[in-house]
């Protein structure tokens, strides 16, 4: 049985991508900061039959990443997939009025986290793993507007951790991709968004499962290579 290892599962795109990849009998490690909420949403996966743990983590604190890793490591041997969902959007307006404090909060939580999460759970990956960045359109150089500076900056580095590793982990036969999943219809993208939540994991889910073993290094929005 393949491993998963989804970060900031515990609702919306994240917890779409767990249910989905279990029922593809995957063994996932739903991960959330918050213990309550993370074991509550793992607890009604497994009420569905499927092979779902909670897995305590904080993107946004070092620590909290190795014990998470420890803890992994003493429970299962290997990992072929890890997806980095978490992430927040906490400014609006343009970045002429951009509080430099939440600019170090988004990019700490939505590139470092993301950093750092490859960097402790790289040790389980072997040839033929697949690390899934979740980014945004927000983050391409090419479509981005002055809405939400500190989010879209955040995601542009985003993408740029999916290169460098992209390129560093091809000679492993380890594959690294960043997935632009649309407006979806979640708690941060609000309910007038017009995709829903399986149309938004879906190509996460099919980067994961199915997308050729050589595909890497892209940047992705339904299937598709987009352009930075």
């Amino acid at each position: 049985m393949k491993t998963a290892l989804v970060t900031g599962a515990n609702r919306g795109i994240g917890f779409e991508i767990v249910q989905e990849l279990a029922q593809k009998e995957f063994s996932v490690y739903l991960s959330a900061r918050n213990s309550e909420k993370g074991n509550k949403a793992a607890e009604s996966l497994k009420k569905k039959g499927l092979n779902v743990n909670f897995l305590k983590m904080d993107v946004s604190d070092k620590k909290s990443i190795e014990h998470a890793a420890d803890e992994f490591k003493s429970k299962s041997g290997s990992l072929e997939v890890l997806v980095n969902n978490a992430a927040v959007l906490i400014d609006d307006g343009d970045i002429l009025n951009l509080d430099p404090g939440i600019l170090m909060q988004t990019l700490t939580i939505n590139t470092t986290g993301s950093f750092l999460v490859i960097k402790a759970f790289l040790p389980f990956m072997e040839k033929g793993a697949r690390i899934i960045n979740i980014s945004s359109d927000s983050g391409s150089l090419h479509r981005m507007r002055s809405k939400s500076p500190a989010y879209s900056i955040s995601k542009t580095a985003l993408n740029a951790v999916t290169r460098q590793f992209a390129a560093a982990l091809k000679r492993k036969g380890i594959a690294v991709n960043s997935v632009h999943p649309g407006w979806v219809r979640t708690e941060m993208g609000g309910m007038i968004a017009p995709r829903s939540l399986k149309k938004g994991a879906e190509t996460p889910v099919w980067l994961a499962t199915e997308a050729p073993a050589e595909l890497t290094g892209k940047f992705l929005y339904d299937k598709k290579e987009m352009e930075w």
